[in-house]
C-alpha cells in the first residue's frame, strides 16, 4: 500500500471561513508543519489566503502541498446551484492552481448544528434524490473539464447521505468515472456503520479518506439525549483514532490487502477549539499512525 497523509483545517478546529474563536491561518500552516505534515486540505474557502500566489508562498515556504478544496453547500435544492457552482469555482480553481489533485463535495446539513432545530426533511424524496445525484454530476463535470480535479464526495453526518444503504445508493446512482468518494471513518461509524468492511468492499470508488474516530460512550449519550451536532463536538465525540471506536489495526491491514494507493486526510473535528489544543494531538495521531505502519 501506498497511504500518503496529510490534516485538514478541520483538525484545528476550523468550520468557517472567518471566526474569532478559530486559530488564525498562518498559526495552523505553522502547527501543520510541528506537527510532522507535509499535506493540507484547503479548509472552507476564504480561510486560507484566497489569492493563489499569496497561499502558493505561504505553503512553498513551509515545504507544504495542498490536495483538496472543499465545497460545502445545499446539492439538493434547485434554488441553490447557484451558489454552489459560484463556490466551487472559486475554491476549484485555486486549489487547481496550486496542483491539487481532488475536490471535496460535502451536502448541506438538515439540521441546525447548533440548536438541531429541523431545517429540512432528513431523507431526500426522488425528487430531492434526483436533484443531489444531478448536481453533483454537474459538479464533478465543472471541476474536472475546467480545473482537472477529481470530484470527491463526502458522506457527512446530519446530511441527507450519512447511513449505509444512503451511502451504496449514491454509489449505486453515480457515474464511477465522474464520481468517487471520500470515506470519511468517524462520520461512517457515527453512523453506525462498519468503516472497514465498507473499505474493503468499495476501495474501487475510494481514492481519498477522511481518518477519524468516535467515542462511542459520547455518541450513545448523544444519540440518546438527542444533542445537536456542534455542541457533541465540542464534548469530545471525534476523538483521537488511538481511542476511539474505528479499528485502525484492521483498517490498515484492509489497505495492505488490496494495495490501496491514495490519500488520508487526519480529521477530528472540534469546534471551538483553544488555540493550544489542537497541535499536540495533531503530533500524537501523526506518531500513532506511523507506528501501526500508516503513512
Amino acid at each position: 500500500m501506498n497511504v500518503t497523509v496529510g490534516t485538514g483545517p478541520d483538525s484545528w478546529g476550523v468550520w468557517f471561513s472567518e471566526d474569532p474563536r478559530q486559530i488564525p491561518w498562518d498559526r495552523y500552516l505553522d502547527e501543520v508543519v510541528q506537527a510532522g505534515y507535509t499535506l493540507t486540505e484547503l479548509g472552507p474557502y476564504g480561510y486560507l489566503p484566497s489569492s493563489s500566489g499569496k497561499l502558493r508562498t505561504e505553503l512553498e515556504g513551509r515545504g507544504l502541498k495542498l490536495e483538496a478544496g472543499v465545497t460545502f453547500g445545499d446539492l439538493s435544492h434547485p434554488a441553490k446551484w447557484d451558489d454552489v457552482v459560484k463556490e466551487t469555482v472559486s475554491a476549484g480553481a485555486l486549489a487547481s492552481s496550486l496542483g491539487a489533485k481532488f475536490h471535496l463535495l460535502i451536502d448541506f446539513p438538515y439540521t441546525n448544528l447548533f440548536t438541531g432545530e429541523s431545517i429540512a426533511p432528513p431523507r431526500l424524496d426522488e425528487e430531492g434524490w434526483k436533484c443531489l445525484i444531478d448536481h453533483v454530476h454537474r459538479l464533478a463535470g465543472i471541476l474536472h473539464q475546467q480545473f482537472g480535479l477529481t470530484a470527491v464526495f463526502h458522506p457527512h453526518a446530519e446530511t441527507h447521505v450519512e447511513y449505509e444503504d444512503q451511502i451504496r445508493r449514491f454509489l449505486a446512482d453515480t457515474d464511477p468515472e465522474v464520481v468517487s468518494l471520500c470515506l470519511d471513518t468517524g462520520h461512517h461509524a457515527y453512523r453506525g456503520g462498519d468503516p472497514v468492511a465498507f473499505m474493503r468492499e468499495y476501495h474501487m470508488r475510494i481514492p481519498y479518506l477522511h481518518f477519524k474516530s468516535v467515542d462511542r460512550e459520547i455518541q450513545r449519550k448523544v444519540e440518546v439525549e438527542r444533542i445537536p451536532f456542534a455542541t457533541a463536538v465540542a464534548m469530545g465525540m471525534f476523538c483521537e483514532p488511538s481511542q476511539g471506536v474505528v479499528d485502525f489495526p484492521a483498517l490498515r491491514d484492509v489497505l495492505r490487502e488490496i494495495d490501496y494507493k491514495g490519500f488520508a486526510i487526519v480529521e477530528q473535528d472540534m469546534y471551538p477549539a483553544p488555540f493550544d489544543r489542537p497541535l499536540p494531538i495533531a503530533k500524537r495521531t501523526r506518531d500513532y499512525l506511523r507506528k501501526i505502519g500508516i503513512g
